[in-house]
Formats: C-alpha cells, structure tokens, sequence
C-alpha cells in the first residue's frame, strides 16, 4: 500500500497518491492525452501495475475536476 498512499512512516519515496494529487491541482481542464503519459510515469515509478483503461478514467477525472476513488485489488 506504500506504493499507492503516503505513509510518513514509511521510507518508500514515490507514492502515487502525491503524483496525482499534483496533477489533479496543476492540471484541470488540459487534454487527457497530455494527462496520461504523466499519470503512466508516476505509476511506473510507484510500481503500479494500472491498466491504459485504469489511467484514461483518471486522466478524464483529473481534467474535468471530478472526485475519483482508487479501487485497488491487491493480489499475492
């Protein structure tokens, strides 16, 4: 879970959660094509496995402003 939500206790330093609490206030109203690539960088650095469909609905959400949950399904 260190991957998606900051944890000050923990060590681990590229949390998803940060990264796109960063876009969603820098970038609302630009493209989701401009949104997605950086959306794809930030989970490659948490080590997220999201798919091309799970980044176009946050890019879309992030753009238009509306509210997204993170539904997570961890396996292992």
């Amino acid at each position: 879970m260190h991957h998606l939500l900051h944890d000050p206790a923990s060590a681990y330093g590229a949390p998803y959660q940060r990264a796109y609490t960063d876009l969603a206030a820098t970038h609302r109203g630009r493209p989701v094509a401009e949104i997605v690539p950086q959306l794809r960088a930030a989970a490659g650095a948490a080590l997220l496995g999201f798919t091309g469909a799970d980044l176009i609905e946050q890019a879309q959400a992030i753009s238009s402003g509306a509210r997204y949950e993170f539904r997570v399904r961890v396996t292992g």
